[in-house]
């Protein structure tokens, strides 16, 4: 005579490592079957189908014998494939908005590039006196004092020459807008 399902689960949940055996050679193919079908992909499936295995001990500790373990097991899997599905779509909408942010440090990083080039270039039209007192003070690296000294002129001659420099480069970028 054959052991029930029923009998396995209430054995298994007690520790009898027989009864989850038997179970599981039971019904591992239905099991995966149903997975797949849940899934759509083999290899989805057969991850599904393992992880529940794995929790299969704790949860057995649930089973009442209100419903045929297959019933009972069928309700864990189609949950385990809900749980399963809403954590990839979280996932998914994290990394989505990853993806977001990644387009526009890409983009941000390419704009900035561009700018830089468009600015060497311009720079170098420039006389060499302007091109000398805008690459000492560019982007805060020096005060117009230290400038000044470095390049033997006045302060006044630093403030004046950045000025013109804004007007040229001003100038340039118009001119190339029109073109």
């Amino acid at each position: 005579m054959t052991t029930s399902d029923e009998d396995l689960a209430r054995a298994a949940a007690g520790g009898d490592q027989d009864a989850f055996a038997a179970l599981l050679s039971r019904h591992y193919d239905r099991l995966f079957r149903l997975c797949f079908r849940l899934t759509g992909r083999a290899a989805e499936a057969e991850d599904l189908t393992q992880d529940i295995c794995l929790a299969l001990p704790a949860k057995l500790a649930g089973f009442r014998g209100s419903a045929r373990f297959s019933t009972w097991l069928y309700r864990v899997t189609v949950n385990a494939a809900h749980d399963r599905r809403r954590r990839a779509a979280t996932r998914s909408r994290a990394a989505e908005g990853w993806g977001d942010w990644e387009i526009n440090r890409q983009a941000t990083i390419t704009e900035t590039a561009r700018e830089i080039d468009w600015l060497t270039q311009a720079m170098a039209t420039l006389p060499d006196d302007l091109r000398d007192t805008i690459a000492l003070t560019m982007e805060d690296e020096m005060t117009h004092a230290e400038a000044a000294e470095i390049l033997n002129v006045s302060e006044g001659t630093v403030s004046w020459r950045l000025s013109d420099v804004r007007k040229r480069l001003r100038a340039l970028h118009e001119r190339e807008l029109t073109q």
